[in-house]
């Protein structure tokens, strides 16, 4: 019982913790490197993120600085942001590639809860799956024998509340990026 709980609470906390990554991927109207998280170039021959062949710094809260390791990446450090989501038109003056985060407009904050609100809903789907998994496999071993009927019962019961307990997590991540967003 206890290996199962643990396997389950192991996978529960990934979810969670993957979840908080790509939050952090969205912007919120001030400057963040988690932003450039996604951003992978093409390097001798490699796809590789983008700290991996620059400096990414941030030069004050609206500004972004990325300062290539090699001069001939800055057209394509420039142009992979470009191509990207972030909805940022990079300015590059041959020595560095400088971010300029916008304000955020009311629609766009709103776009951004939206977007925010869908990868919560994919993390807690996520744990519902992990929860379903452990019960069958809780369902297995009592066909089995390896668990007596109570047993099964009590570790349902474990799951149901270790379940519970990571959507309240994900639920208080939720608010806080939120806030974070709406915040002018």
């Amino acid at each position: 019982m206890k290996n199962i709980m643990e396997h389950s609470e192991k996978k529960m906390l990934h979810t969670l913790t993957h979840l908080e990554e790509v939050l952090s991927r969205i912007r919120a109207g001030k400057a963040s490197t988690h932003i450039l998280d996604g951003i992978k170039i093409e390097y001798y021959g490699n796809v590789v993120p983008l700290s991996n062949v620059a400096n990414i710094s941030i030069l004050d809260a609206k500004t972004i600085t990325i300062l290539a390791w090699e001069k001939a990446m800055m057209k394509p450090i420039e142009k992979a942001i470009q191509d990207s989501d972030i909805g940022i038109t990079p300015e590059n003056n041959g020595e560095l590639v400088r971010l300029n985060i916008p304000p955020l407009t009311e629609e766009r904050r709103k776009q951004l809860v939206k977007q925010s609100k869908g990868e919560v809903e994919k993390a807690k789907v996520g744990i519902r799956n992990i929860r379903r998994e452990t019960n069958d496999m809780i369902k297995k071993f009592v066909k089995e024998g390896i668990f007596s009927e109570d047993e099964g019962k009590k570790t349902e019961l474990a799951t149901q509340k270790l379940h519970d307990k990571f959507l309240k997590k994900i639920d208080k991540v939720l608010i806080a990026k939120v806030k974070d967003i709406m915040t002018v």
